[in-house]
């Protein structure tokens, strides 16, 4: 499950380094948390290159309110609702972290070590003339486990446009395992702080 996750101005100035074209200020134009709904950039692949659009998070629920903001990588190409949008129609979600809460309810921020972007794969279909994302979702590998049982299905850099141009590479990144990430709770913030304003 990945219900939240984070953006800022950080997170633009590295996508502008893997994105060749990008219109001016749009990747700007959101910085923080972003929640299912709301406009956030992502990577497509429609121009011939990897490019940058904001779309929106969610594709509608057919018969009740709400909307689908996940889809099981085990599972998404069975799916009818899904299954030509992940094949047609892939897409990346660039985010500095993204967020799962624990049994105890508390927040825990997930993000990689040795990079300052997450590259989570998607996928993107058009409802009432809007362009709408998803993110993959996969089983929890070690570092993410201890909070929740799933976890964004997370690329390599080095993966970005295999994920969107390559079909032959779409079986093998539904079942890989993305990298360890660290995980950073509010109290571990809090106390780091409260430990330098002690010293």
């Amino acid at each position: 499950m990945c219900g939240r996750y984070y953006v800022d101005d950080g997170t633009a100035r590295e996508i502008e380094k893997v994105v060749r074209k990008v219109e001016a200020g749009l990747l700007f134009q959101k910085a923080g948390d972003v929640y299912p709904s709301q406009a956030a950039p992502v990577l497509t692949g429609r121009s011939g290159e990897l490019t940058v659009e904001l779309m929106n998070w969610g594709f509608p629920r057919y018969q009740s309110k709400g909307l689908l903001i996940n889809a099981r990588a085990e599972t998404v190409l069975e799916r009818k609702t899904f299954r030509e949008s992940v094949l047609h129609r892939r897409c990346i979600i660039p985010a500095g972290h993204f967020y799962e809460w624990d049994a105890q309810k508390e927040k825990v921020q997930f993000q990689r070590e040795d990079d300052p972007v997450l590259y989570m794969a998607g996928f993107y279909n058009r409802f009432q003339d809007m362009d709408r994302f998803m993110i993959i979702t996969t089983q929890a590998n070690a570092s993410v486990a201890p909070v929740h049982e799933r976890m964004p299905l997370v690329l390599e850099q080095s993966e970005l446009e295999a994920w969107v141009y390559d079909d032959a590479f779409l079986s093998f990144a539904l079942t890989k395992e993305p990298a360890q990430l660290r995980p950073y709770r509010e109290f571990e913030q809090q106390s780091l702080f409260s430990r330098y304003l002690h010293l």
